[in-house]
């Protein structure tokens, strides 16, 4: 090859290697400039809100003050003159309890604590007299008469809870069926626990009577625990004096007295007649199964409690502990839309003790009322 041939092929290659560099950077640079024109959009933060969303109101927890005055009743609630009717269920049929076969499996403390879960208050003894025949220190001397109108017939399925004073805690259910034609009732209250395949009944409560112009009037009430003997108490109302069969104390038999059993249905029934009424105190002589004294109610408000029926509105009546008398508390929370019926039921003792009674189910019962 001669010297200017391979002069020219050197020429040559320098030129292409130059025009491939050169269309290298052009491709570089197109390249970086696509890039650059499509960056992607960094993730988005969240921002910290700076208006806070409105709490939703804030409804009164009913609980009274430490003194009600009685001068000064509670205004009235309106939203449960208000509150719509909730149909109740159709009556069932009878469904018969396991039977109770004496057998209770258990250590015997778990009994005494499961009787313990009462449906009703217990009014607390008094020390007895000095002498057996020595009437109370102080009778009751009167209460005043209340319109009423009874409410309807029903079965009630009850769910029961209990607190003691040391914390623990003990489930149960129950049963309580009401039942008047008009002119006379009967009401029954059941508490149990239900274990395996039986049912232990603990605690049984039967009251009967008539209906009167001044509502419920008991003749006789019985309460039966289990393991001890049936005890009774008596309306003579041809001798005007409520007696003991587990006491030898008599009280006089003033107008609207109620007993253990009765106590919610009388109230539901002033409700239902006038509802005005409920704005002040009720005085009502309860009896025990062997003593009495007058329950002082007082309206706290309207609420709303949780139950397996839904969320029902409610008007809660107080009966507040009364010294020299009894020491516990008692809340009744009463219905306006399902015929004034007592739904829950709390009992409070001295010792900080809870026992709730929460009804489950309401069965209207086939019973024709004049």
């Amino acid at each position: 090859m001669t010297k200017s041939a391979s002069l020219f092929f050197r020429s040559r290659r320098t030129l292409v290697l130059c025009a491939a560099t050169v269309a290298l950077h052009f491709v570089t640079i197109d390249w970086l400039g696509s890039r650059l024109g499509a960056q992607p959009a960094a993730p988005l933060k969240p921002s910290v809100a700076t208006v806070r969303l409105p709490l939703p109101e804030q409804k009164a927890s009913g609980t009274p003050p430490p003194d009600l005055a009685p001068s000064q009743p509670p205004a009235m609630p309106q939203h449960a003159r208000k509150a719509k009717p909730v149909p109740l269920p159709q009556p069932d049929a009878a469904v018969a309890l396991p039977p109770d076969n004496g057998a209770l499996s258990g250590p015997q403390a778990v009994v005494e604590q499961a009787v313990a879960a009462l449906p009703m208050p217990q009014i607390e003894p008094e020390p007895a007299p000095p002498a057996p025949q020595a009437a109370p220190a102080q009778e009751p001397t009167g209460t005043r008469r209340y319109q009423v109108n009874i409410p309807p017939s029903a079965t009630f399925d009850l769910e029961l809870t209990r607190t003691d004073a040391k914390g623990a805690n003990w489930n149960a259910s129950g049963k309580m069926v009401w039942q008047t034609d008009g002119s006379k009732y009967k009401v029954t209250v059941e508490a149990g626990l239900s274990m395996l395949v039986a049912r232990v009944n603990l605690l049984e409560l039967n009251s009967e009577g008539d209906i009167d112009d001044a509502g419920i009037a008991p003749r006789e009430f019985t309460e039966k625990r289990r393991g001890r003997a049936m005890t009774a108490t008596h309306f003579q109302r041809n001798e005007g004096r409520i007696t003991f069969s587990a006491s030898e104390r008599s009280y006089p038999l003033l107008t609207g007295a109620q007993d253990r059993a009765t106590i919610p249905f009388q109230l539901a029934a002033i409700g239902r007649a006038n509802v005005n009424q409920m704005g002040g105190d009720i005085d009502i002589l309860v009896s025990d199964n062997r003593e009495a004294a007058i329950y002082r109610f007082q309206l706290v408000g309207e609420e709303e409690i949780d139950t397996k029926m839904g969320r029902l509105i409610t008007w809660h009546v107080s009966r507040p502990p009364k010294p020299g008398s009894y020491s516990a508390r008692l809340d009744i929370w009463l219905a306006p839309s399902l015929q004034w019926f007592p739904v829950q039921i709390r009992n409070t003792e001295a010792n900080g003790a809870l026992t709730t009674q929460t009804v489950s189910k309401i069965s209207l019962n086939n019973v024709k009322e004049q």
